[in-house]
């Protein structure tokens, strides 16, 4: 399996810790060891996974002689955030158009990421409603850009289409030198599934290398069956672009019981969740993605869905810059 074909920057340092969870994992029972992947620990501005798909994505902007970015997300968008940071690394424009899922929700004073958007001087941002177009939206502004001769470049919200999936490709590599090194046998990953490229991309890599690892997909937007068909056909694509062979569906597992009403809707196995991370290990997670998939994980282990004894990692996306605009909810 060979991604090393297509244009990279170089963001990384090293790898992510994997570390333990020893008191969450006594609080929960004893009964499963927790380990956490800390994908939040990754560089940009705040952190977080989004800058392990940028540094395909913005070298392929780069290689098309781009001067300037779009893309897109929700209100207090972990991903528009990082995309801007690494645009300003690179001396690039961005623009974000911001698709207002909960109507009227997007307020340019907000704290957390839409503070560092303003922080960052983010060239432009235009608000759309809940369940626009979003490639289309980001056309426009494209066509916009190209009439004041720009060279705009889009970049796939969330960052997850092929090329940004292939961040997530070479993390496999990097994850499974690392357990071997620790001589670390896992027997499940858990991981946050949105835009699908995180997730597709994992599964991707775990094939590439022969491995069969289980992966527990935990929605943070959309019933089950719709995040599987969106996760397996970006799969099917990461395979066609790395020439591998047909990549079974079954390997594509989401579970949409944590999402609540909806994505960045308030959940309390979510303010739970957040709450115990940080009260038994000091580790913040974000409410929109990290804390449902910990509320999943946390039941999984209370309904004895792992085995006991299983060692099961949770992948930290990052995104905790959000958690200062929840205060109210998580404190009260």
């Amino acid at each position: 399996m060979d991604y090393t074909r297509f244009p990279r920057q170089r963001y990384l340092s090293g790898v992510t810790a994997l570390e333990p969870m020893p008191r969450l994992s006594k609080a929960l029972g004893g009964k499963v060891e927790l380990w956490i992947k800390r994908d939040d620990q990754l560089p940009g501005a705040g952190g977080g996974n989004k800058t392990r798909k940028l540094e395909f994505l913005l070298a392929d902007a780069l290689a098309q002689g781009a001067d300037s970015l779009i893309t897109c997300g929700a209100v207090q968008s972990n991903h528009c955030r990082l995309t801007l940071a690494w645009a300003r690394k690179e001396g690039l424009d961005c623009h974000f158009v911001i698709e207002e899922r909960v109507p009227n929700s997007y307020d340019p004073k907000a704290g957390g990421n839409n503070f560092l958007f303003n922080l960052m001087g983010v060239n432009s941002i235009r608000t759309v409603p809940g369940g626009s177009k979003m490639l289309d939206e980001m056309q426009k502004t494209a066509d916009e850009l190209k009439k004041q001769g720009k060279k705009p470049y889009i970049v796939p919200g969330g960052g997850s289409n092929a090329i940004g999936a292939l961040g997530y490709v070479s993390f496999v590599d990097e994850f499974l030198a690392q357990i071997n090194e620790m001589r670390l046998k896992v027997d499940h990953l858990v991981v946050p599934s949105g835009s699908a490229g995180t997730h597709a991309g994992i599964i991707a890599g775990l094939f590439g290398n022969n491995v069969s690892l289980p992966v527990n997909g935990m929605n943070v937007s959309r019933p089950k069956d719709l995040q599987e068909e969106m996760v397996y056909k970006l799969v099917c694509s990461i395979a066609e672009k790395l020439n591998l062979p047909p990549i079974p569906r079954e390997l594509v597992v989401c579970d949409g019981d944590f999402v609540g009403e909806g994505y960045s809707r308030k959940t309390e196995s979510m303010k739970e969740a957040i709450l115990m991370f940080a009260r038994e290990e000091g580790i913040l997670l974000d409410p929109v993605y990290t804390g449902k998939q910990a509320a999943g994980l946390i039941d999984y282990v209370r309904k004895g869905k792992f085995a006991p004894g299983s060692r099961v990692v949770f992948l930290h996306t990052g995104g905790d810059t959000a958690l200062f605009v929840y205060q109210d909810f998580l404190l009260s």
